[in-house]
């Protein structure tokens, strides 16, 4: 199944998200048909609230970027009730990001360099590691997303006001994407 994906101006996007238990009916089927969903739409990573589900999930794929980093060669990763543990006091400044709930919008995000982060896959292991580069700013940013956040809220104000019209575009739903929406 490939799922809509909602656009700022959802309310799901800015709704709090709900831990996860083994016990999540057809989670399985759910983390599958969000990878075909963002196989289909061409992105990097998927949120659960971008699908409309107020639950602490997000899933990322790298592995589109292997032929420039060989090191994101099958790099698919499920995170749930992800957690993190610490990052660091160092900035990324001129990496733009942009987001499939937030169409047409690429603005420069400051994130830490490295983060450690605690979560579990699909079989419920948990997992701790440490993770910086592109991989650190991907989980960033689709964690902004289950803590109800979008990567626009951290940009500068000035550019903020500079971007309101779009952003008001994008609400009313009067952008085109290439993937169906809500």
């Amino acid at each position: 199944m490939i799922y809509p994906i909602y656009l700022y101006g959802h309310p799901v996007l800015r709704k709090e998200t709900k831990a996860l238990t083994p016990d999540y009916p057809n989670l399985k089927e759910l983390v599958d048909d969000m990878f075909t969903t963002l196989d289909k739409v061409g992105g990097i990573g998927l949120a659960a609230p971008q699908i409309g589900l107020s639950i602490r999930l997000f899933i990322v794929d790298l592995d589109p970027f292997k032929d420039e980093r060989p090191e994101f060669a099958g790099v698919r990763k499920v995170f749930i009730n992800p957690e993190f543990l610490w990052r660091s006091d160092e900035e990324f400044t001129t990496i733009e990001e942009g987001c499939l709930s937030v169409p047409d919008i690429n603005e420069k995000v400051e994130r830490p360099a490295k983060v450690k982060i605690k979560y579990y896959d699909l079989d419920f292991k948990e997992h701790i590691e440490e993770h910086d580069d592109w991989m650190a700013r991907v989980m960033q940013h689709e964690y902004d997303h289950i803590d109800a956040h979008l990567f626009i809220d951290r940009v500068s104000p000035l550019r903020r006001r500079m971007i309101k019209g779009k952003l008001a575009a994008i609400q009313k739903r009067k952008v085109t994407p290439r993937y169906k929406f809500k």
